[in-house]
């Protein structure tokens, strides 16, 4: 599998397809592989720190997520072959599991989030169990309190229900740092960090219109729906001002 590096970070160059076949192979292995999908503000943040960028390179599965990766690989005539986001590969998983009965734990996202994310997927994809949740407001290596009992806990339930699949929507960089403190220790076969994809699947919020996606402008919609991303935002200009005018930026 080829992969490129942007500002150091590893991004795989693969499509859509080949994405599914990877992780169609990960649920019927035999350890747990780990998922992670950089955009340019996660880029940005992990060049800065070693250990979020061996994180991410360590991952099995690396993917760009946002669009602004994609344009920085076109640009240093690099190009990788499509974006591939986390949310396109999370519902994919809830396809193949329906299928094939493989089954689920939420972990993430307010108080409530998650058992709604159940409810609706157990409604929609009726092959599907999703053996537990649980909130995203506890203690862990994430928070700087690696093997404090809530995470102890939590580690437990997942290990005594050995589900196939384990969505963590942490946000970055929490959801990294916990999949990376806890992915020796956990009985499942695949978990990935999909940030915003339990509030989606919970019903709270909506992604973008197709026409937005297609037209590389997710961003934009989500800024207009929700102004207080203002201020992440601003680190887009930053990273493609970079791409554009600094070398070796992507190798």
């Amino acid at each position: 599998m080829k992969a490129i590096k942007i500002f150091g970070i590893r991004v795989d160059d693969i499509d859509f397809d080949y994405a599914v076949k990877k992780i169609e192979g990960f649920l019927e292995g035999d350890r747990l592989e780990t998922i992670y999908t950089p955009n340019p503000e996660i880029i940005m943040k992990a060049r800065e720190d070693e250990n979020l960028k061996r994180i991410l390179d360590e991952g099995s599965l690396v993917t760009a997520d946002g669009i602004g990766v994609i344009y920085a690989s076109k640009i240093k005539k690099k190009p990788l072959k499509e974006r591939v986001t986390g949310y396109d590969m999370s519902m994919k998983m809830l396809e193949i599991a329906n299928e094939k009965g493989y089954s689920l734990y939420l972990l993430g996202g307010k108080e409530g989030v998650a058992k709604s994310a159940k409810e609706n997927i157990e409604s929609d994809y009726p092959n599907i169990q999703v053996l537990g949740t649980h909130n995203g407001y506890f203690k862990g290596v994430q928070s700087g309190d690696k093997d404090h009992e809530d995470e102890l806990k939590i580690i437990e339930e997942i290990n005594e229900l050995k589900p196939s699949i384990i969505f963590v929507g942490l946000g970055f960089p929490k959801q990294e740092l916990f999949i990376d403190g806890n992915k020796d220790r956990m009985d499942a076969k695949i978990i990935i960090g999909n940030g915003g994809v339990m509030d989606i699947l919970a019903g709270i919020t909506n992604r973008a219109p197709k026409i937005w996606q297609d037209l590389g402008l997710e961003w934009l919609y989500r800024l207009i729906k929700n102004p207080s991303r203002l201020k992440r935002q601003l680190i887009l200009p930053k990273f493609m001002l970079e791409v554009i005018f600094k070398k070796d930026v992507v190798q």
